[in-house]
């Protein structure tokens, strides 16, 4: 008698899949139109396979927008390991990536305009991992930026780091122009406070 096997589904692979599939669901139609039973169906599993991989919907809700907000971070630290020895070319890097990521991410945008008390159906929880997403994302640059030689008081610094931050995140809602070319006149200001060149190594 042949032996059945039994496929067992991976619960991290199934979890991930869940989530990006309320993502593209969100920014689709909207976060009140996502159902675990079309959520399932999204995500090519059964309905208590989302139960058991994210919980609730109010959890569910939180993954997405913690998973979301974590890719900010990811840009963060791969444009400054690019350029160990320029700060400026380290911060042009990732405002540069921040804002090509954001470009096509409606669900991003929207985690982000929640920092500028912008409504969305989401606004509660967004409200809530704004505040701490605003404040992960300068702890991140601060601590990176600790590793270049700053001829500024820390209190500068920070400053500086929050006018860098807030500025990311306003072009991240409403785009003046290119992410290069927004990169280049935020580095810009950076040059000038700095007193560093931009284009020069440091």
């Amino acid at each position: 008698m042949a032996e059945t096997t039994v496929v067992r589904e991976d619960p991290i692979s199934s979890r991930s899949r869940i989530i990006a599939a309320a993502a593209r669901l969100t920014c689709a139609d909207g976060w009140s139109k996502v159902t675990m039973g079309r959520l399932a169906t999204e995500a090519g599993v059964s309905r208590q396979t989302v139960y058991n991989a994210v919980g609730s919907r109010e959890d569910l809700a939180e993954a997405m927008v913690l998973t979301e907000s974590a890719k900010f971070i990811v840009q963060i630290a791969e444009g400054f390991d690019e350029h160990p020895d320029s700060l400026l070319s380290a911060i042009r890097a990732v405002l540069e990536k921040t804002l090509l990521l954001a470009e096509g991410n409606a669900l991003l945008r929207a985690v982000v305009s929640a920092t500028h008390g912008a409504d969305t159906e989401l606004l509660p929880l967004l409200t809530t991992h704004a505040e701490s997403l605003l404040g992960t994302v300068k702890v991140v640059v601060q601590d990176r930026v600790d590793q270049y030689e700053v001829d500024l008081e820390p209190e500068r610094v920070a400053a500086v780091i929050d006018l860098v931050v807030r500025s990311a995140l306003s072009h991240v809602m409403q785009p003046s122009g290119t992410p290069r070319e927004t990169a280049e006149q935020i580095t810009w200001v950076v040059a000038q406070v700095t007193g560093r060149r931009a284009g020069t190594v440091a």
